[in-house]
C-alpha cells in the first residue's frame, strides 16, 4: 500500500516536472550534501516545484509528498523510507514536501540527516524555522524563503520583450490579483481560486491541525483582517470589533493566521523594546489576491493594494537579508510606511503613495519623511508611486533632503 501511494507521487512529480517552470527569484542555492535545505512560505507558492526543478538539473532524488493523508495514518517513517529508497532506486537525496504534516518530523529530518541523507524539505508553516526547530538541526540547516511570484516572475511568464504598456497592463493585473503562480500559468480564475485555496488554509491548516473550536470566529477575524490591509490596530480594539471576548485567544488566532502564511505584522519603530511591543502593529497580507478574492466588499483601494505590494517585496527580502521592517509614527501623528533598519543602522525610509497630484496629499507625505529622517538620522528617502517619478531637493523645517519617487513597477524590477 505505502510503495503504490509513492509510485503515484512519483507519477504525479513527473508530470510536474514536464511543466513550464519559471525561475524563481532567490539568492539561495540549494546544496546535495551536507546542510538540510529548508523550503519555506506560502501554501501552493511552487516550493515544491522549486526543489524539485534545482535537484533535478544534476541529481536523482526520492520524493514524498505529506499532503496525502494516507502517510499521516501510517504508524513508524521507516516504512515510508523503505518503500520510497524501493521506487527511486536508493536515492541519497530526498525530497520531503509539507514535511509539517508529519508528527515528530524534527527528530526525524536530525536522524536522516546524521545518516547520511541530502535533504531537501518544505513547509507551509513559519514554526518550521522556530528556535526548537534550530535546537533540533543545531545550525545544520539553510533556509529558503519562496513567496508567491514577484512582478518579474510574472513578466516571465510571457517569453517575450514587452512594450512599457504591456508591463502597465501586467503590474495592474499584478497589483489585483496577485501572485499566486498557478492561476497565472494556467490561465484558471483568480478569485475562484484563491476563495477556495484560502478556505483551505484556514480549516485545514490551522481550524484541523490546532483543534479550534469556534471556527467562525477565526473566520470573521480573517475576512476582518483581509479587508483592513495596511491598517494599524491593537489587540484589544480588534477584539471588540471581531466580538472575540478574549484578547489572548484573538492573539492565538492571529498567530495561527501568520504561521499559515495568510497576514504578517510590523511593529512601529521605537529604540525602546518595551514600546515597540505595546505599540500597534500594522497589518499585511502575503499575496494581494486575497483581498480581491475575501474582502467584505472588493472596490479596488489602489493605495491599500500598493501599500501591501510593497510590503510583501519588503519583507520577502528582510528575511532573504536579515533587516528588520518597521513603521514610523511621530508625536503629531506623521506617518512613514516603511522603515529598514540593517544592523544598528537606519539605512532608509520609504512611503507609498498612490498619486502624489493633489498638493496636501504631497505635502503630507513629504514632511512626514522629512520628519521621520530628522528623528531616525536617515536620509535615504524614497516614495514609490503609480506613476510619478522624479528626484527633488525638498526643504522643511529648515533641513533640505534628497527624495527620490519612483512608480512601482519601477520599483520591483530594479530591487529583483
Amino acid at each position: 500500500m505505502i510503495r503504490d501511494i509513492i509510485l503515484k507521487q512519483k507519477a504525479e512529480l513527473e508530470q510536474k516536472l514536464r511543466e513550464k517552470y519559471i525561475n524563481r527569484e532567490t539568492t539561495i542555492q540549494l546544496k546535495t550534501s551536507g546542510l538540510i535545505n529548508v523550503i519555506i512560505g506560502p501554501r501552493r507558492s511552487g516550493k515544491s516545484f522549486f526543489g524539485m526543478k534545482r535537484i533535478a538539473e544534476s541529481s536523482v532524488f526520492g520524493y514524498a509528498n505529506f499532503d496525502d493523508e494516507r502517510l499521516i495514518d501510517i504508524p513508524g517513517f521507516d516504512q515510508i523510507l523503505e518503500a520510497i529508497l524501493a521506487v527511486y532506486g536508493n536515492p541519497r537525496i530526498i525530497l520531503l514536501d509539507e514535511i509539517q504534516n508529519l508528527p515528530g518530523w524534527e527528530l526525524i529530518v536530525n536522524r536522516l540527516q546524521r545518516e547520511g541523507y541530502h535533504l531537501i524539505i518544505t513547509g507551509s508553516n513559519s514554526t518550521l524555522l522556530s528556535s526548537e526547530l534550530s535546537t533540533h538541526l543545531t545550525g545544520r540547516h539553510l533556509p529558503t524563503y519562496l513567496f508567491t511570484f514577484s512582478f518579474k516572475e510574472v513578466l516571465a511568464i510571457s517569453e517575450k520583450q514587452l512594450t512599457n504598456a504591456e508591463i502597465g497592463e501586467k503590474f495592474m493585473d499584478f497589483l489585483i490579483n496577485g501572485g499566486y503562480p498557478e492561476p497565472w500559468m494556467k490561465q484558471v480564475d483568480f478569485k475562484e481560486y484563491l476563495q477556495v485555496l484560502f478556505d483551505s488554509i484556514l480549516f485545514k491548516d490551522i481550524v484541523k491541525r490546532h483543534r479550534i473550536r469556534f471556527a467562525g470566529s477565526l473566520e470573521n477575524l480573517a475576512i476582518w483582517l483581509i479587508s483592513n490591509i495596511a491598517c494599524d490596530f491593537s489587540f484589544n480594539a480588534l477584539a471588540r470589533q471581531v466580538q472575540i471576548s478574549n484578547v489572548h485567544t484573538l492573539q492565538k488566532y492571529l498567530g495561527h493566521l501568520e504561521e499559515a502564511f495568510i497576514f504578517f505584522t510590523i511593529s512601529k519603530f521605537s529604540y525602546k523594546i518595551s514600546e515597540q511591543i505595546k505599540s500597534n502593529k500594522k497589518l499585511y497580507c502575503y499575496d494581494n489576491g486575497f483581498y480581491k478574492a475575501k474582502a467584505f466588499q472588493f472596490n479596488p483601494d489602489y493605495g491599500k493594494l500598493l501599500e501591501n505590494l510593497v510590503a510583501i517585496d519588503l519583507r520577502r527580502r528582510s528575511l532573504e537579508k536579515g533587516y528588520r521592517l518597521y513603521y514610523w509614527k511621530g508625536r503629531d501623528q506623521e506617518e512613514v510606511d516603511f522603515v529598514v533598519q540593517e544592523g544598528l543602522n537606519i539605512t532608509q525610509l520609504i512611503q507609498v503613495c498612490w498619486s502624489l497630484e493633489q498638493p496636501r496629499t504631497r505635502e503630507r507625505e513629504v514632511r512626514s519623511l522629512i520628519k521621520a529622517s530628522r528623528d531616525l538620522k536617515c536620509n535615504k528617502l524614497l516614495v514609490i508611486t503609480h506613476e510619478y517619478e522624479s528626484r527633488e531637493r525638498v526643504s522643511w523645517f529648515g533641513m533640505e533632503e534628497d527624495v527620490e519617487y519612483i512608480p512601482a513597477r519601477k520599483w520591483l524590477l530594479r530591487n529583483s
